[in-house]
């Protein structure tokens, strides 16, 4: 591996960290505070950007990986941080979402007069310091540490309203999150060390960090290891342990985008992907039969939470279950432990990302505009808010992966993926055909009701306009780029094809 060493990732997170003081420090000046919030996310984007021709791959760059030891605790263990292409897959999608997020929030918190913004803005700044920590984590270790780090810095967020629906939403999420974290991530964590002698991740996503005496001696224990990293990863939204995420729904619209757009279950499904390719390693995970079954695990997960998607009201809750079955699957195209499968599942990392943040975003601009909330309550809507809905039927389609949106890019993948596998093929294809039907009916009724339906009997809508013009752009920017990503998918799928080889 050809690696250089640079205090670039430590200065990128860093710049979260310290906007994250300064909008405290100028709280009582709210247009200071929210420049300082802007400042800190332009800059984090230029500095993650400007490694982007020395990771790339060529042509876009030189394809060396960025390396910057902090301190070393032990033999094999150290909080080392570390840009490589899987790296920038998640920090150029987390850092640019970030901007389109501060413009948003400060449309959405002032139109409803929230209450805490300047905690609400620095506790979104150090969500983002987590975030791109996870993505530069060059070991387990340093994953873990940053992993707890956006649970701890994102429960104030989930319980911003301080009634008693926030404070119960924020003590499911923090209690699942940190429980399975230390129940199950932290002891497999100190067994991987035991068994290795390191927790540095691999150069390649074949070999992973276990030797083949070890693994024909300790086979079942590393199995339940691997287990344990599925689980306890619990960001990623597997079933069972799901449930926090619809429990998170209490928070502001912006904190929702955050937690199921950008930072918390990206980190969960990231951390999740990371070890099962660079911990464990394609090699260990075939000759344990790892990917098969757990494929057709995270499967249950897509179809059951996309059929409780279907049963929600709640524009909120049914996007919810929607990201909980979609999360899976990013994880089910690594499982398949082929190429196409891989390169599928990883670029559904940035392909979500920006679609979910549109609907979310949608979400909010709905409720600023009208305080509605269900979706019976929307017949007619659109025809008051074209852009707010017509972003949202984008990105939808992008969700269900119709061309030429994102979504697309990743449904054929994981099509070629699934068709690439020796056996179970199958099954695997008839989970992606029901997922994306069942895609179709939580999400077409929507915007259908939305331009079409009968407006309901006394509804003024007269006075209902779009929301204020600091949401609107976030929202169409990032339903553009979804479009952009759909036609031209090759600066992503750079960094994912370096990372499959």
């Amino acid at each position: 591996m050809d690696t250089i060493v640079s205090v670039k990732p430590l200065l990128a997170i860093l710049t979260a960290l310290a906007g994250s003081v300064l909008v405290m420090m100028s709280g009582k000046k709210p247009n200071i505070r929210e420049s300082w919030s802007f400042i800190a996310a332009v800059t984090m984007f230029g500095i993650i950007a400007s490694m982007i021709t020395t990771v790339a791959p060529a042509p876009l760059g030189e394809g060396k990986t960025i390396v910057y030891q902090l301190f070393r605790i032990l033999p094999g263990v150290s909080v080392t941080l570390r840009v490589d292409a899987f790296s920038m897959i998640f920090a150029v999608v987390a850092s640019f979402l970030w901007m389109l997020a501060v413009f948003y929030s400060l449309g959405y918190m002032r139109g409803l007069k929230e209450h805490a913004q300047t905690r609400f803005n620095a506790c979104f700044a150090l969500a983002l310091f987590g975030a791109i920590g996870v993505a530069f984590s060059d070991n387990l270790f340093t994953l873990y540490l940053f992993y707890e780090i956006v649970s701890i810095c994102t429960y104030p967020l989930v319980a911003h309203h301080q009634d008693e629906e926030g404070y119960e939403g924020a003590k499911k999420y923090i209690v699942y999150l940190t429980t399975t974290a230390k129940g199950l991530v932290l002891p497999a964590m100190i067994l991987i060390y035991v068994l290795t002698g390191t927790l540095d991740f691999a150069d390649n996503i074949r070999t992973g960090i276990f030797s083949g005496g070890t693994v024909d001696a300790h086979g079942a224990l590393v199995t339940m290891l691997y287990v344990f990293c599925i689980l306890g990863f619990a960001k990623n939204g597997i079933m069972p342990f799901h449930n926090w995420l619809p429990g998170a729904m209490v928070a502001p619209t912006p904190v929702s985008a955050l937690l199921h757009a950008v930072a918390v279950v990206k980190v969960g499904v990231f951390c999740t992907t990371r070890v099962m390719l660079y911990i464990f390693g394609t090699d260990l995970m075939h000759g344990l039969n790892l990917g098969i079954p757990t494929a057709y695990f995270v499967s249950f997960t897509i179809l059951v939470a996309s059929i409780i998607a279907l049963s929600k009201d709640n524009l909120k809750a049914r996007l919810a279950y929607s990201t909980v079955s979609q999360l899976s699957y990013i994880i089910l195209g690594v499982a398949l432990l082929t190429p196409s499968g891989i390169q599928g599942g990883l670029v559904h990392i940035a392909n979500h990302a920006f679609a979910k943040i549109t609907l979310f975003f949608c979400a909010g601009a709905i409720y600023v505009a009208t305080h509605k909330k269900s979706i019976s309550e929307m017949s007619g809507l659109g025809r008051s808010m074209p852009f707010t809905f017509g972003a949202f039927a984008i990105a939808s389609l992008s969700m269900i992966g119709a061309p030429p949106v994102a979504g697309f890019v990743t449904k054929w993948k994981l099509l070629v993926g699934t068709m690439e596998m020796e056996s179970h093929y199958i099954g695997i294809l008839l989970v992606l055909l029901a997922s994306t039907l069942l895609n179709v009916a939580y999400f077409a009724p929507v915007t259908y009701r939305a331009f079409f339906g009968k407006r309901p009997e006394g509804e003024a809508y007269e006075g209902i306009k779009e929301a204020p013009l600091a949401m609107v752009v976030p929202i169409m920017i990032a339903a553009i780029i979804s479009v952009v990503i759909g036609i031209y998918p090759d600066f992503m799928m750079n960094f994912v094809k370096a990372v499959t080889g």
